[in-house]
This record gives structure tokens, sequence and C-alpha cells, in this order.
């Protein structure tokens, strides 16, 4: 699994959940939250993109994600098993 997939799904899920964001404007150096998304819509993108993915990351791993890429960053280590 590429990092670019893993943005993929991330895209796919948080479009799914704020449909009213252009594709356009979701980037890996963004906030979630910078989209709109409140505490339970980032909740929500994380796990439907974890479940998409077949992947699990520890709450305290997630915790230390401040933006896309820092998710990005913590599914792809998840899913190379580091």
């Amino acid at each position: 699994m590429t990092k670019d997939e893993i943005f993929i799904a991330i895209k796919k899920a948080t479009l799914d959940v704020l449909p009213l964001v252009n594709e356009h404007d979701i980037s890996a150096d963004k906030q979630l939250f910078d989209l709109g998304a409140n505490s339970i819509d980032r909740s929500e993108i994380v796990i439907n993109t974890m479940q998409s993915l077949g992947l699990k990351v520890s709450p305290s791993e997630l915790g230390k994600v401040k933006n896309i890429q820092g998710l990005i960053d913590a599914l792809y280590d998840a899913a190379s098993g580091r």
C-alpha cells in the first residue's frame, strides 16, 4: 500500500462525511478542521479510512497526528507493520 493510495482513501472518506468540501481543497498539509470537520466528523473520517484500508491504529498514535500528512504517515506505518 502506498501513501498515495492512503491519501485517496482519506479524500474519499472526507468527501463522504463532508460532501460540501471541494475535492481540490483537500491537501496533505491541511487539517481536517480546516475543511470544516468537527470532532465527530474527524473521528468518522479516520474510522472510515481505517476500515476501507483494513487497518487499525492506536488512539495514542492518532493523537500525535497534526494534519492529513500525519494521518497518511500513521496509516502507512500501520500498513508497513512499524
